[in-house]
């Protein structure tokens, strides 16, 4: 088709074809939840992804857009997702190197003796709330620590859903608040507002909702006790040490990457350059490395182990069941059905921006929001659900802001309340939902799924709910004059 049909498509389609692959692809994930339950991402999402797009792609066909235009829509779409799947495969590398190696049985052996259960919940998110703050990363914070306290909580026998949420909450407080963050810093730019105005004014809701998080976490580690007896414990320290060179050394890959991220590394770099070190520590710690006489055959057979780790996985043998479920685990395989659900998420994604489906339904949105504290709420409403529907926090927060920014200034309106909307609004809730790439890595870094951890994240659920409270009352909505509607000024 010519230029001139396709860029009439967004105008020429309708509300009801706009809301038919949407209705689709909800009905046909409510089926997959009700007869897969949590299987549903196995392959169940995948397909109703798919389906969802291949509708969306037939609408758009008719309503004149070419076929090789829709084909190039979700080459680009999962083309702007490449650097989130490579982060997966090289974290699933980083997972099976580190069991391999030690560093991940070294962090359970220390972790069992400092952190005492009724505090466990809590110093996790503390602990990932100040590392996500000093780096800007949620990603990496899940990546590494978060990791490490998942080894932990399951060697404990603490609630792997709630010691998900907490790192989560954690991870998204820093991400959400540091000014090396990259959603903090799109925010900001794309709505037009100084980065550290955005930042003071977002002090507004993240303050309250972390408070909240604080409170319930607290209470959550002093009211634990299915936990495993000290015994248990010991006895699973022993096995540790029976199985692996556990070495205050063996922190050092832990330290190290905590140091690239802070140095504002690439996360693929500062991964990559982790697993390696985490490799060439383990040669020299683990069994066989002291053996002089053979030491070319163990460097060998060490190479082969942390080939087949960063790969296939590892798998541990003991006669602890327990940590054998444990530590059994890594590797690139693990991620793939991860890497599966964000291509068919990004494909489903691309279909309904070249169609002008998306934006079709962002327009419609418009209309119905005429007050100032609706039009606000609005806009966060509208970067939750592109969250949903596009599957990606980075679409979220620039469709918004684009979408929004005229209108906020044609009301009079300060651009920072519309940056601190899609932040509480889009940045923090792209972990709850399991197609959206967030909610993906998530899922698969931790090993928890989306909709199991959910409930526990409560800073991610608490942001959105203070914001649209903010907005219905008219508190701390700010006129571009700058004067706001209370008598306190951000």
């Amino acid at each position: 088709m010519n230029g001139k049909s396709e860029d009439k498509t967004a105008i020429e389609i309708g509300l009801f074809q706009a809301l038919l692959p949407i209705a689709t692809l909800i009905l046909l994930l409510a089926i997959a939840v009700a007869v897969f339950g949590d299987a549903t991402t196995g392959g169940p999402a995948q397909i109703a992804l798919i389906f969802a797009g291949m509708l969306t792609a037939c609408i758009g066909v008719h309503r004149g857009v070419a076929w090789k235009a829709l084909e190039q829509a979700a080459v680009d779409a999962i083309s702007s997702a490449m650097v989130a799947i490579l982060i997966l495969l090289m974290v699933g590398a980083l997972i099976g190197v580190w069991i391999a190696s030690g560093v991940i049985p070294t962090i359970i052996y220390y972790g069992s003796m400092i952190l005492e259960p009724s505090i466990f919940y809590v110093a996790s998110l503390l602990l990932c709330s100040v590392i996500s703050v000093a780096i800007g990363s949620s990603w990496t914070t899940a990546g590494t620590v978060g990791i490490a306290l998942m080894s932990v909580a399951g060697a404990m026998g603490l609630s792997l859903e709630m010691t998900a949420g907490a790192i989560i909450s954690g991870a998204y407080f820093g991400d959400k608040l540091s000014p090396l963050s990259d959603t903090t810093n799109l925010a900001a730019g794309l709505s037009g507002t100084e980065l550290f105005t955005h930042i003071r004014f977002l002090l507004w809701t993240t303050v309250p909702a972390y408070l909240v998080a604080l409170i319930f976490f607290s209470f959550a580690s002093l009211t634990v006790t299915d936990i495993v007896p000290a015994d248990q414990i010991e006895a699973m320290q022993i096995t540790l040490t029976e199985n692996f060179a556990v070495n205050a050394f063996l922190f050092i890959p832990l330290i190290c990457m905590f140091l690239c991220a802070v140095r504002q590394f690439p996360p693929l770099v500062a991964i990559f350059l982790s697993i390696c070190i985490g490799a060439i520590m383990g040669t020299f710690h683990q069994e066989g490395a002291s053996e002089s006489t053979t030491m070319l055959i163990a460097a060998g057979n060490h190479v082969q182990t942390y080939w087949l780790a960063a790969a296939t996985g590892f798998e541990l043998d003991s006669n602890n069941a327990t940590l054998n479920e444990l530590l059994s685990r890594g590797g690139m395989v693990s991620m793939l059905t991860t890497v599966w659900l964000i291509i068919s998420a990004m494909f489903f994604s691309g279909m309904m921006e070249r169609t002008g489906i998306l934006q079709r339904l962002l327009v419609a949105l418009l209309t119905f929001f005429k007050k100032d504290g609706h039009f606000v709420s609005g806009a966060g409403l509208t970067a939750l659900a592109t969250n949903v529907v596009a599957s990606d926090q980075y679409m979220s927060i620039a469709l918004t802001s684009r979408m929004y920014s005229e209108e906020f200034r044609r009301k009079g309106l300060d651009p920072k309340n519309l940056s601190r909307v899609v932040e509480d609004n889009g940045t923090v809730t792209s972990a709850l939902v399991p197609w959206n790439t967030c909610g993906a890595f998530m899922a698969g870094t931790l090993g928890v799924a989306t909709f199991a951890y959910l409930p526990f994240c409560i800073f991610n659920l608490m942001s959105p709910i203070i914001s649209h409270i903010y907005a219905a009352v008219g508190f701390k909505i700010s006129k571009s004059s700058g004067e706001v509607t209370t008598t306190s000024r951000a």
